[in-house]
């Protein structure tokens, strides 16, 4: 849980970013606290990047200010910021062993040779690179490499650690392992990390908060949890989970038993007492995640036909037509379901999110 009197460590202030006439961040306000883990995420394109190599000296601010620890540091260079920054190519030096690599930016700092010993030698047992120290770039797996760029990191106990997508050249396996040791180690270390990925799993699974931009602005900015559970828009909603929410054009009604969205095709799908603000004749979208569906059970029933099953294991994925659009359920164990025939599955209607037609805002 999140420290709610914790320190501002950095604030972005209106910063903006613009090549030319282009303006690739618009005005952009955030502060991070102390010891924070924060997740920039989005798709390709919408500023995440450009934001952490503004932070880091990297790029120049078009307009507004970046604070560090309090001091105006918008016009300081790379070296004068205190942030260590993990490349996604690591950016190691081939010549130079690991111990090297690690202790170059000691080195460069005028740190006695015994103090960069000790200091590497510490953090190489932290990472479980202790026995490799003498090798060199080229004889280390991608995992091994990646670590190596996060030693070389930590041992300049900088102010804060700016990861740039630093595991995307890894293979799945190797990216969940990364995942894993990145989080353990800020929980050893607690440095205010800023982390840039384009990948929604590691959002979720790494921050305190995740920051999610689309176009350079940021549409929603909470807990992990918060966002899956009451996304503030279409963009978040669509954006967060896998698979995607499935969003369906609907008709909010009156029934006997209250307010309902009708879907194309006539199903209801009743509007719960947790949306006080809907209105009979609004035009919604209705929101239903394909993991919050089950066969059976006691929730709203919502029939189809069965387009495509795919079994992974432990769950089977099926998407199926929803009146006129197709929806995606993704059901636990084994489902005995063929292409082509009727699926009928419930969903608990406090499950159910809405979201205004036009402006794609939650209602």
């Amino acid at each position: 849980m999140l420290d709610t009197a914790a320190t501002p460590h950095i604030v972005f202030d209106q910063i903006t970013k613009s090549y030319g006439a282009a303006q690739v961040v618009p005005p952009l306000d955030l502060t991070i606290n102390k010891g924070e883990f924060i997740v920039l995420v989005g798709p390709s394109g919408c500023g995440k990047t450009t934001t952490l190599r503004m932070l880091a000296g990297l790029e120049t601010v078009t307009s507004g200010q970046v604070h560090i620890a309090g001091a105006d540091l918008t016009h300081a260079r790379p070296g004068e910021r205190d942030c260590a920054m993990v490349f996604q190519n690591y950016a190691l030096y081939p010549h130079m062993s690991v111990a090297k690599n690690m202790g170059f930016n000691l080195k460069l700092s005028g740190m006695k040779r015994g103090e960069i010993d000790e200091k590497v030698k510490e953090v190489a047992g932290l990472l479980e690179l202790d026995k490799l120290l003498d090798r060199k770039p080229g004889q280390l797996s991608g995992g091994q490499r990646q670590r190596v760029a996060m030693g070389r990191a930590i041992v300049r106990d900088p102010a804060a650690f700016l990861f740039d997508e630093p595991l995307s050249n890894l293979d799945a396996k190797l990216r969940v392992q990364m995942r894993s040791e990145i989080k353990t180690l800020h929980q050893r270390v607690k440095t205010t990390s800023i982390y840039v990925t384009h990948d929604q799993i590691e959002a979720m699974t790494l921050a305190d908060r995740v920051v999610i931009l689309n176009g350079g602005s940021i549409e929603q900015a909470g807990r992990p949890i918060d966002l899956y559970e009451k996304p503030d828009n279409l963009f978040v909603a669509a954006f967060i989970g896998t698979p995607s929410m499935n969003l369906i054009d609907a008709s909010i009604v009156k029934t006997d038993t209250g307010l309902a969205a009708e879907l194309s095709g006539g199903q209801m799908v009743p509007v719960t007492s947790n949306h006080p603000h809907i209105r009979e004749h609004e035009e919604v979208i209705v929101g239903m995640r394909p993991e919050h569906f089950a066969m059976g059970g006691g929730g709203v029933p919502l029939s189809g036909s069965a387009t495509l099953v795919e079994p992974t294991g432990a769950q089977t994925h099926i998407t199926f037509d929803l009146g006129d659009k197709p929806a995606t359920a993704v059901l636990d164990g084994g489902v005995d379901v063929a292409v082509g025939q009727p699926l009928t599955v419930s969903i608990d209607p406090l499950k159910v999110h809405f979201f205004d037609r036009t402006t794609g805002r939650r209602v």
